[in-house]
Protein backbone atom coordinates (compact mmCIF):
# COMPACT_ATOMS: atom_id res chain seq x y z
CA UNK A 1 0.00 0.00 0.00
CA UNK A 2 1.66 3.46 -0.95
CA UNK A 3 2.70 6.34 1.24
CA UNK A 4 -0.26 8.94 1.32
CA UNK A 5 1.69 12.30 0.42
CA UNK A 6 0.92 14.58 3.12
CA UNK A 7 -0.51 17.72 2.79
CA UNK A 8 0.75 21.25 2.81
CA UNK A 9 -0.66 23.23 5.83
CA UNK A 10 -1.59 26.58 4.94
CA UNK A 11 -3.06 29.53 7.05
CA UNK A 12 -5.38 31.67 5.69
CA UNK A 13 -6.31 34.95 8.50
CA UNK A 14 -9.18 37.27 7.26
CA UNK A 15 -12.06 38.63 8.93
CA UNK A 16 -14.43 38.34 5.79
CA UNK A 17 -16.32 35.24 6.63
CA UNK A 18 -17.22 35.10 2.85
CA UNK A 19 -13.46 34.75 1.79
CA UNK A 20 -12.26 32.44 4.66
CA UNK A 21 -15.49 29.54 3.48
CA UNK A 22 -14.52 30.01 -0.29
CA UNK A 23 -10.71 30.34 -0.19
CA UNK A 24 -10.49 27.46 1.91
CA UNK A 25 -12.76 25.69 0.11
CA UNK A 26 -10.94 26.27 -2.82
CA UNK A 27 -7.75 25.54 -1.78
CA UNK A 28 -8.87 22.19 0.18
CA UNK A 29 -10.09 21.23 -3.46
CA UNK A 30 -6.45 21.67 -4.50
CA UNK A 31 -5.24 19.36 -1.70
CA UNK A 32 -4.05 21.82 0.94
CA UNK A 33 -4.88 21.83 4.54
CA UNK A 34 -5.85 24.51 5.66
CA UNK A 35 -6.43 26.00 8.94
CA UNK A 36 -8.69 29.57 9.19
CA UNK A 37 -8.37 32.34 11.07
CA UNK A 38 -10.69 35.32 11.64
CA UNK A 39 -8.22 36.74 14.15
CA UNK A 40 -4.68 38.19 13.83
CA UNK A 41 -3.97 37.92 17.47
CA UNK A 42 -5.52 33.87 18.05
CA UNK A 43 -3.68 32.67 14.77
CA UNK A 44 -0.61 34.08 16.09
CA UNK A 45 -1.06 32.53 19.68
CA UNK A 46 -2.59 29.07 17.81
CA UNK A 47 0.59 28.62 15.48
CA UNK A 48 2.97 28.27 17.99
CA UNK A 49 1.54 25.29 18.87
CA UNK A 50 0.15 24.58 15.24
CA UNK A 51 3.14 25.59 12.59
CA UNK A 52 2.14 26.10 8.79
CA UNK A 53 4.20 26.33 5.94
CA UNK A 54 2.23 29.23 4.43
CA UNK A 55 -0.10 32.20 5.25
CA UNK A 56 -2.35 34.33 3.75
CA UNK A 57 -3.39 37.48 5.64
CA UNK A 58 -5.39 40.39 4.71
CA UNK A 59 -4.21 43.65 5.57
CA UNK A 60 -7.35 45.45 6.89
CA UNK A 61 -8.53 43.62 10.19
CA UNK A 62 -9.93 44.95 13.64
CA UNK A 63 -8.17 44.28 16.85
CA UNK A 64 -4.75 43.67 15.00
CA UNK A 65 -4.33 44.07 11.30
CA UNK A 66 -2.27 42.57 8.98
CA UNK A 67 0.83 44.80 9.18
CA UNK A 68 1.03 44.06 13.21
CA UNK A 69 0.52 40.12 12.66
CA UNK A 70 3.35 40.49 9.65
CA UNK A 71 5.65 42.48 12.45
CA UNK A 72 5.44 39.59 15.35
CA UNK A 73 5.76 36.84 13.18
CA UNK A 74 8.97 37.94 11.25
CA UNK A 75 10.34 38.24 15.22
CA UNK A 76 10.64 34.51 15.13
CA UNK A 77 9.41 32.85 11.98
CA UNK A 78 10.53 33.51 7.94
CA UNK A 79 7.14 31.58 6.63
CA UNK A 80 6.44 33.08 3.59
CA UNK A 81 3.50 35.54 3.59
CA UNK A 82 0.99 36.78 1.04
CA UNK A 83 -1.06 39.89 1.56
CA UNK A 84 -4.09 39.77 0.56
CA UNK A 85 -4.83 43.88 -0.05
CA UNK A 86 -7.72 46.24 -1.15
CA UNK A 87 -6.40 48.62 -4.38
CA UNK A 88 -6.45 51.68 -2.35
CA UNK A 89 -3.80 50.27 -0.11
CA UNK A 90 -0.34 50.65 -2.59
CA UNK A 91 1.40 52.60 0.97
CA UNK A 92 0.11 49.41 2.72
CA UNK A 93 1.35 47.21 -0.41
CA UNK A 94 5.34 48.59 -0.28
CA UNK A 95 5.41 48.69 3.59
CA UNK A 96 4.61 44.65 3.36
CA UNK A 97 7.05 43.76 1.60
CA UNK A 98 9.43 45.59 3.11
CA UNK A 99 8.65 44.33 6.58
CA UNK A 100 8.89 40.71 4.81
CA UNK A 101 5.41 39.59 2.50
CA UNK A 102 6.78 37.50 -0.36
CA UNK A 103 3.86 38.51 -2.57
CA UNK A 104 0.21 40.28 -2.02
CA UNK A 105 -2.73 40.10 -4.27
CA UNK A 106 -5.30 42.73 -4.60
CA UNK A 107 -8.90 42.29 -4.26
CA UNK A 108 -11.45 41.43 -5.16
CA UNK A 109 -9.14 38.05 -6.44
CA UNK A 110 -8.75 35.45 -8.74
CA UNK A 111 -8.22 31.88 -6.35
CA UNK A 112 -6.55 30.48 -9.54
CA UNK A 113 -3.62 33.55 -9.12
CA UNK A 114 -3.81 32.85 -5.30
CA UNK A 115 -3.51 29.21 -5.93
CA UNK A 116 -0.27 29.62 -8.44
CA UNK A 117 1.19 32.14 -6.24
CA UNK A 118 0.79 29.66 -3.10
CA UNK A 119 2.05 26.76 -5.68
CA UNK A 120 4.80 29.13 -6.43
CA UNK A 121 6.02 29.98 -2.86
CA UNK A 122 6.27 26.49 -1.50
CA UNK A 123 8.53 25.50 -4.66
CA UNK A 124 10.75 28.33 -3.62
CA UNK A 125 10.90 27.29 0.16
CA UNK A 126 11.47 23.81 -0.86
CA UNK A 127 14.52 24.35 -3.04
CA UNK A 128 16.18 26.69 -0.37
CA UNK A 129 15.44 24.64 2.23
CA UNK A 130 17.34 21.25 1.05
CA UNK A 131 20.08 20.84 -1.29
CA UNK A 132 18.48 20.69 -4.74
CA UNK A 133 19.76 19.01 -8.14
CA UNK A 134 21.17 21.82 -10.68
CA UNK A 135 18.27 23.03 -12.70
CA UNK A 136 17.65 22.24 -16.37
CA UNK A 137 19.11 24.32 -19.00
CA UNK A 138 15.66 25.17 -19.94
CA UNK A 139 14.48 26.14 -16.35
CA UNK A 140 17.56 28.38 -16.22
CA UNK A 141 17.32 31.97 -18.16
CA UNK A 142 20.61 33.79 -18.45
CA UNK A 143 20.91 37.02 -19.81
CA UNK A 144 24.52 38.86 -18.83
CA UNK A 145 24.69 39.23 -15.28
CA UNK A 146 21.41 38.34 -14.74
CA UNK A 147 20.69 34.49 -14.02
CA UNK A 148 16.84 33.42 -13.70
CA UNK A 149 15.95 29.88 -12.22
CA UNK A 150 12.46 28.77 -12.44
CA UNK A 151 12.53 25.42 -10.62
CA UNK A 152 13.26 27.87 -7.18
CA UNK A 153 11.95 30.76 -8.41
CA UNK A 154 15.46 32.85 -7.72
CA UNK A 155 16.65 35.32 -9.21
CA UNK A 156 20.88 36.59 -9.25
CA UNK A 157 22.55 39.59 -10.30
CA UNK A 158 26.12 39.62 -10.22
CA UNK A 159 25.91 36.78 -8.81
CA UNK A 160 23.71 38.06 -5.67
CA UNK A 161 20.87 37.63 -4.84
CA UNK A 162 17.76 39.78 -5.67
CA UNK A 163 14.66 38.75 -3.24
CA UNK A 164 12.08 39.04 -5.61
CA UNK A 165 7.91 38.43 -5.26
CA UNK A 166 6.42 35.56 -7.40
CA UNK A 167 4.78 38.11 -9.38
CA UNK A 168 8.39 40.36 -9.85
CA UNK A 169 9.93 37.46 -10.81
CA UNK A 170 7.49 36.70 -13.40
CA UNK A 171 7.81 40.23 -14.35
CA UNK A 172 11.49 40.26 -14.80
CA UNK A 173 11.14 37.26 -16.79
CA UNK A 174 9.23 38.67 -19.35
CA UNK A 175 11.42 41.22 -20.14
CA UNK A 176 14.59 39.40 -19.96
CA UNK A 177 12.75 36.69 -22.45
CA UNK A 178 13.21 38.60 -25.39
CA UNK A 179 16.08 41.72 -24.53
CA UNK A 180 15.50 44.75 -26.84
CA UNK A 181 11.74 44.21 -27.58
CA UNK A 182 9.27 46.31 -25.86
CA UNK A 183 6.01 44.82 -24.18
CA UNK A 184 3.35 46.36 -23.46
CA UNK A 185 1.63 46.87 -19.97
CA UNK A 186 -0.87 44.16 -21.36
CA UNK A 187 1.27 41.54 -22.30
CA UNK A 188 3.25 41.75 -18.88
CA UNK A 189 0.07 41.44 -17.08
CA UNK A 190 -0.72 37.86 -19.20
CA UNK A 191 2.83 37.03 -18.23
CA UNK A 192 2.54 38.03 -14.44
CA UNK A 193 -1.30 37.18 -14.01
CA UNK A 194 -2.31 35.10 -16.31
CA UNK A 195 -4.96 35.56 -19.10
CA UNK A 196 -8.47 37.11 -18.52
CA UNK A 197 -7.24 38.56 -15.20
CA UNK A 198 -7.35 42.16 -15.04
CA UNK A 199 -5.38 44.67 -13.19
CA UNK A 200 -5.17 48.24 -13.95
CA UNK A 201 -1.75 49.65 -15.76
CA UNK A 202 -0.65 51.16 -12.06
CA UNK A 203 0.17 47.70 -10.67
CA UNK A 204 2.27 46.74 -12.53
CA UNK A 205 4.08 50.32 -12.74
CA UNK A 206 4.32 49.84 -9.00
CA UNK A 207 5.85 46.23 -9.04
CA UNK A 208 8.39 47.80 -11.93
CA UNK A 209 9.44 50.36 -9.40
CA UNK A 210 10.18 48.16 -6.71
CA UNK A 211 11.65 45.86 -9.50
CA UNK A 212 14.08 48.43 -10.61
CA UNK A 213 14.78 49.16 -6.09
CA UNK A 214 15.31 45.66 -5.52
CA UNK A 215 18.28 45.21 -8.70
CA UNK A 216 19.52 48.86 -7.57
CA UNK A 217 20.09 47.66 -3.87
CA UNK A 218 22.35 45.11 -5.41
CA UNK A 219 24.00 47.14 -7.26
CA UNK A 220 23.44 50.66 -7.78
CA UNK A 221 24.50 51.14 -11.66
CA UNK A 222 21.41 48.78 -12.68
CA UNK A 223 19.62 50.33 -15.53
CA UNK A 224 18.76 47.29 -17.42
CA UNK A 225 14.86 47.77 -17.26
CA UNK A 226 13.92 50.73 -19.76
CA UNK A 227 10.69 52.97 -19.81
CA UNK A 228 9.51 53.79 -23.10
CA UNK A 229 6.68 55.91 -22.03
CA UNK A 230 3.54 55.48 -24.06
CA UNK A 231 4.72 52.22 -25.13
CA UNK A 232 5.76 50.00 -22.24
CA UNK A 233 8.95 48.16 -21.01
CA UNK A 234 11.83 46.49 -22.16
CA UNK A 235 15.29 44.71 -21.35
CA UNK A 236 18.43 46.13 -22.50
CA UNK A 237 19.95 43.78 -25.07
CA UNK A 238 23.56 43.76 -23.50
CA UNK A 239 25.47 44.76 -20.38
Amino acid sequence: MGQIAQKHKIVLIDDDKNILTSVSMALEAEGFDVTTYSDGELALRSMQDKPAELIVLDIKMPRMDGMEVLTKLRETSAIPVIFLTSKDDEIDEILGLRLGADDYITKPFSQRLLIERIRALLRRERYSATPAPKSSSDAVTERGHLVLDDDRHICTWKGKMVNLTVTEYLLVKALAQRPGHVKNRDQLMDMAYGENIYVDDRTIDSHIKRVRKKFKDVDDDFNHIETLYGVGYRYKESD
